[in-house]
């Protein structure tokens, strides 16, 4: 799934389904039969003062300020590698304000030679040891635009 402005392509799972989303950003994910949330992949152009120096602290920053709660880092990493671009990655969890549900996610800023974008991976946190794996694999096959 290719950003409409280049800055990014999101591999996604092959029982994932594209998902509503912002304009301008694709989403994906995949339920059960029953229509739990299983995974969930974004991405989204660049939209404000994020950068790979600050990624970590923004990103928790962000999901304090959006709908969520008791954002906790897990780790983060800079300077990874992705097909062409470079990121900054933080690894995290939270719960939402609606709901009470804990996520994990993987999320990342990636820069590439188009501009840059932000990749999220997520899931359920009591499923993250079965569906992890599979974002892991979502967020090495990420491209940069």
């Amino acid at each position: 799934m290719e950003l409409p402005d280049g800055t990014g392509v999101l591999s996604v799972p092959s029982d994932a389904s594209p998902a509503e989303s912002d304009p301008g950003s694709v989403s994906a994910a995949v339920t059960s039969s029953t229509g739990e949330l299983r995974i969930y992949l974004n991405a989204t152009p660049q939209q404000g003062s994020e950068s790979l120096e600050n990624w970590n602290t923004f990103r928790l920053d962000h999901l304090a300020d959006e709908n969520s709660s008791a954002p906790t880092k897990i780790a983060d990493h800079t300077g990874m590698a992705f097909r062409g671009g470079t990121g900054s990655c933080v690894d995290d969890s939270y719960v939402t304000r609606v709901g009470n549900n804990r996520y994990r996610e993987i999320a990342c800023f990636v820069a590439g030679s188009r501009g840059s974008s932000v990749l999220i991976v997520a899931a359920p946190a009591d499923s993250w040891p079965l569906y992890g794996p599979v974002l892991e694999q979502a967020v090495n096959a990420y491209r940069a635009g």
